[in-house]
C-alpha cells in the first residue's frame, strides 16, 4: 500500500493560485499513474487531473486550461499548479494513485485531502 500525503491547499481569492503537492511513500518511478480528486461538501468525488509515468496526463474538462499536473519521481512527487480558481473549486483535494494502467479510475491508493477555498 502507497500512502500519499497532501499539502499545499488554503484560502485563496477568486482569480488567484495555489500549488498542491502530493508526496508518496515509495519511489514514485513505481507508480504507474498519479492524480488529483476533489469532493466539495454535498457532492459526489470528482476526478480533477492525472499523469501517467509516460508523461500522458489527463484533465476534467471543468479545469482545463487552468490547471496543470506534474510529477517529479526522484521527489516521489506530484503537484497540481492551480490557476484562475473559482469559487466552484472549493473541495477537499485527494491525491490518487493507480498501478498497472494508465489512468485514475480506479486508484489503489489515497491520501488524506487538503483543504482548497476559493472566495468570491
Amino acid at each position: 500500500q502507497v500512502q500519499l500525503v497532501e499539502s499545499g491547499g488554503g484560502l485563496v481569492q477568486a482569480g488567484g493560485s495555489l500549488r498542491l503537492s502530493c508526496v508518496a511513500s515509495v519511489s514514485a518511478f513505481t507508480i504507474d499513474t498519479m492524480g488529483w480528486y476533489r469532493q466539495a461538501p454535498g457532492k459526489q468525488r470528482e476526478f480533477v487531473a492525472s499523469l501517467t509515468n509516460g508523461g500522458r496526463s489527463k484533465y476534467a474538462d471543468s479545469v482545463k486550461g487552468r490547471f496543470a499536473i506534474s510529477r517529479d519521481n526522484a521527489r516521489n512527487t506530484v503537484y497540481l499548479q492551480m490557476n484562475d480558481l473559482r469559487p466552484e473549486d472549493t473541495a477537499v483535494y485527494l491525491c490518487a494513485s493507480r498501478n498497472y494502467y494508465n489512468d485514475l479510475d480506479k486508484p489503489n491508493d489515497w491520501g488524506q485531502g487538503t483543504q482548497v477555498t476559493v472566495a468570491s
